[in-house]
């Protein structure tokens, strides 16, 4: 008769091969890679520059600094409005951008239609032309329309270089989806709207994350244009007020990092919240046998 010791399962061994301790090497040294900039950003943020530059830097932050520099960053310069006006920027340039760049690259994917290469063509040569070449054609057209001196602008702006990108990686996710999926759904009744809402859209989430990342970041670090088309204080993004603090003798080191840190942050949670669609998402189970 068995003894009980002989039916409890014994736990299996995990190997771990070279080629595995490599990547996970890797891996660990580009994780802290990334991460080290807002580290040294915290610490320089918690002490004073006297100390930064002593002989001795600190490298641990100083939690107990950090009420009194987020009460300093908020009550000496705007950095909720301008982060609210970057927030403004970043969520219209991607909700446009996407709003655009899905029925083109459905268009793009399944229709034959003359001149569809030479769309295709446009769209990613747009990237080829930098945003300072473009500067006082815009800055004429807008001033023509009203649109300087106005956040809508700047979010006009920033989708006519982002859509374009968001069609190409929206584009090849279609691509590569069965065609069945669309066929039955128009046998079921659905017709092109319908399909493209309801079967296609949600077949390319992943894709669509992509898209949202790129575009929200495109107006997120939003500088140049800002830079010269708003005047208004009230209306800066947080990229032209972090650059206001450079002074002429002298740059706050500490109030500058803290502020910084600040911008960082909502981005980087926003990435956190929405690369779990690309992991999680994909057309498996799509279609049934």
């Amino acid at each position: 008769m068995p003894s009980l010791l002989s039916l409890i399962p014994r736990p299996t061994r995990l190997r771990i091969g070279p080629w595995t301790l490599l990547r996970l090497g890797i891996g660990a040294v580009l994780t802290v890679l990334a991460a080290f900039p807002l580290y040294w950003m915290l610490v320089s943020a918690t002490h004073g520059m006297r100390e930064m530059f002593g002989t001795n830097p600190p490298w641990l932050p100083a939690p107990q600094a950090l009420p009194g520099l987020l009460r300093e960053v908020l009550s000496s310069t705007p950095m909720g409005v301008w982060l609210a006006n970057s927030a403004f920027i970043a969520f219209g340039t991607a909700a446009c951008s996407l709003l655009l760049a899905v029925p083109a690259a459905y268009a793009l994917s399944r229709y034959r239609f003359r001149g569809r290469g030479l769309f295709g063509y446009v769209l990613f040569a747009t990237q080829m032309l930098p945003e300072a070449l473009l500067v006082i054609p815009l800055y004429v057209i807008f001033l023509m329309l009203g649109l300087l001196n106005q956040r809508t602008g700047l979010v006009v702006a920033n989708v006519a270089f982002a859509m374009p990108v968001a069609v190409w990686i929206l584009k090849n996710a279609m691509d590569a989806l069965p065609a069945e999926v669309e066929e039955q759904a128009r046998l079921d009744g659905c017709s092109t709207l319908s399909v493209l809402l309801y079967v296609v859209v949600p077949m390319v989430r992943p894709a669509l994350a992509a898209a949202a990342i790129v575009t929200f970041f495109d107006g997120w670090n939003e500088f140049l244009f800002a830079n010269l088309f708003i005047v208004d204080e009230t209306l800066w993004p947080a990229t032209k007020g972090l650059a206001s603090f450079i002074g002429e003798f002298v740059t706050p080191l500490n109030l500058v990092m803290g502020s910084a840190l600040a911008f960082a942050l909502p981005a980087l949670v926003f990435f956190v919240l929405t690369q779990r669609a690309i992991v999680g998402g994909g057309v498996s189970g799509s279609v049934k046998g």
